[in-house]
């Protein structure tokens, strides 16, 4: 196992949000699992910036609607490839890296009864396990941060899509250089990798064959939402004390501090781009 591996196991096995934290926090609300809609899992399970806006959003610019064949690469526990299923009527496949989270968006999705049209792999995004030319968009929110070679994530996209299809998503970006002990701290608590500028992250994409559609510079709409999700996040390590459950671990809390301070900065930041083959 990679370093890389490594430490986003450690990440996301140990992350404030979580299978076993949705099913209690929905079994709280309902006192049972009976008959359980999509939506009951909307309030917990949409782990990015911005919630079902952004996710609209994204779809509105991926162009996805009834029947559209759609990958999600760093799927999650699946929020968002539930969410396009239901709603749009679209036929979803995530790739998820780690197993602790492919296997709790796969429960998710059957206690929602949304197997037959959104499912999520097991699967490394930079060798995705899909055929070539088989998906009408790819999409991805605020996951590539963690991944050693994007451009091998972004070719995989390229490959996967047919002609014309359409690349849609969101992550972090570096307006200016982070420090070593910034960096480091971000790795270490995050499993984040080198960052990029908005004008590199462009090239990267055309890099690899794809037309640039639209950049869109995020960071003044991530300002608000990251305030609000660090003190979502200290509410849970809370609860989770209480209840016994895992916290997330404190280089995660300490490097997530840090992140919302350096977007209050503007040191770093986000970025929506759509591009198409």
């Amino acid at each position: 196992m990679n370093d890389t591996s490594s430490q986003l196991f450690y990440f996301y096995d140990r992350h404030p949000i979580s299978r076993d934290i949705i099913i209690a926090k929905v079994r709280a609300r309902r006192g049972h699992l009976d008959n359980l809609r999509p939506e009951d899992l909307y309030e917990h399970d949409q782990d990015h910036y911005g919630g079902l806006n952004a996710t609209d959003e994204l779809a509105r610019q991926a162009q996805i609607g009834p029947g559209t064949v759609v990958a999600d690469f760093c799927a999650g526990l699946g929020g968002t490839v539930r969410y396009l299923a239901h709603k749009y009527k679209a036929d979803v496949t995530g790739i998820e890296f780690t197993p602790v989270r492919a296997a709790g968006a796969e429960e998710l999705t059957r206690l929602v009864g949304l197997q037959e049209s959104a499912r999520i792999l097991e699967g490394n995004v930079m060798d995705a396990p899909l055929a070539d030319t088989s998906f009408d968009a790819v999409i991805s929110q605020e996951a590539f941060c963690h991944i050693p070679d994007v451009r091998k994530a972004l070719a995989e996209a390229r490959r996967i899509l047919k002609a014309g299809g359409r690349l849609a998503f969101t992550d972090w970006i570096a307006h200016r250089p982070l420090s070593a002990a910034e960096a480091q701290l971000m790795w270490d608590g995050m499993a984040i990798q080198p960052l990029r500028s908005m004008p590199e992250y462009q090239d990267l994409v055309e890099s690899v064959g794809f037309r640039v559609l639209s950049v869109i510079d995020l960071t003044e709409e991530w300002r608000p939402i990251l305030k609000e999700r660090l003190a979502m996040y200290q509410r849970l390590r809370e609860e989770a004390r209480h209840s016994g459950t895992p916290m997330g671990h404190d280089a995660f809390h300490e490097s997530y501090v840090l992140f919302v301070d350096l977007i209050q900065q503007r040191k770093l930041g986000g970025v929506r781009i759509v591009a198409n083959k």
